[in-house]
């Protein structure tokens, strides 16, 4: 059996994601007594050949041109179909980053196999394979398993280890025939050069407890201390404080970093879909019955207006 990862070139970078996946690709192989391969589609990926290498990949499919440089479905799509024909992939892994959430759906049904998104944890077991995903606005986790196969799994980031193990990394190109329906003329990144919630390792939250939108500014100043990313409840974002790409929850992004600190966010069910998976949670509230210190590993009650010019004092030194 052969296990198949979509790796993620954005902007020029490989996408962390795609290195966890990698790994949990590797481990999954192993237990189905497989292979694992990587497929890959941009300009100019010979600077990140060796990273996918170093995390497992035994044959890499690379689609390479500058007609790739913007992101077009149709294209990654063929690409990722192509390579799976070419290892025999009985298992796809695709990161459920926002470009992996759309293209999934799409390879599940270009390869008619079956689909399990947004997994937390992954296992092969007699030949097949099962996972684990939030539910229910990650009230309950299921277990899921496959009765057939072929299957594409999405993985959710900041869930696994990205661990180094190198594989025998032999290149195959590929060529590409595909029929694009739109065309990118121009993208436009949200926010400039902020880090993006949904990819970030440590997140600053901040909530309607901040009280009104300039004290947003010392959620910013200690995002910029722990280089975190700065992140909004819902209450907020309606308010019109923060813009929507920082939106943390059930209609916003589901995230999942080594450290979140919500600031004056109370920790309504529809916030806490999008962050229980954190791997730190550290609460600041006034309140000391607020839903949020039930999830909360470490909490503090108090006023964040004098919290965290105090916290980002300490943290500076």
């Amino acid at each position: 059996m052969s296990v198949l990862v979509y790796c993620e070139v954005s902007g020029g970078s490989l996408k962390k994601a795609s290195l966890e996946a990698l790994s949990e690709g590797k481990k999954l192989a192993g237990a189905l007594g497989g292979s694992l391969n990587a497929v890959v589609v941009g300009s100019g990926l010979d600077a990140h050949i060796d990273a996918i290498k170093n995390h497992g990949a035994e044959t890499i499919y690379v689609a390479d041109s500058a007609d790739h440089e913007n992101y077009v479905p149709e294209a990654h799509l063929t690409a990722v179909a192509d390579a799976a024909a070419q290892a025999s992939a009985t298992v796809c892994l695709i990161p459920a980053t926002t470009r992996g959430r759309e293209l999934a759906p799409r390879v599940a049904v270009k390869l008619d196999a079956g689909l399990i998104e947004d997994v937390t944890g992954l296992t092969g077991e007699g030949g097949t394979v099962a996972a684990i995903r939030p539910e229910y606005a990650g009230k309950v986790y299921r277990s899921v398993k496959a009765n057939t196969l072929p299957m594409v799994v999405s993985t959710r980031p900041n869930t696994f280890d990205a661990v180094a193990d190198a594989g025998a990394g032999a290149r195959v190109d590929l060529s590409l025939d595909y029929s694009a329906k739109a065309k990118v003329v121009e993208t436009r990144k949200a926010g400039g050069e902020k880090i993006d919630v949904a990819e970030a390792d440590r997140i600053v939250g901040g909530g309607r407890g901040l009280k009104e939108p300039e004290n947003f500014k010392l959620v910013e100043d200690l995002a910029e201390t722990l280089g975190a990313a700065v992140a909004a409840s819902r209450a907020v974002v309606d308010s019109g404080w923060r813009p929507h790409a920082e939106q943390v929850g059930q209609t916003g992004k589901v995230v999942s970093p080594t450290l979140y600190i919500a600031v004056g966010i109370s920790g309504a069910i529809q916030h806490l879909a999008g962050m229980t998976t954190s791997k730190t949670i550290v609460a600041i509230n006034k309140d000391k019955d607020a839903p949020i210190f039930k999830v909360a590993d470490y909490g503090l009650v108090g006023d964040a207006m004098e919290v965290l010019p105090a916290l980002n004092a300490e943290l500076k030194k």
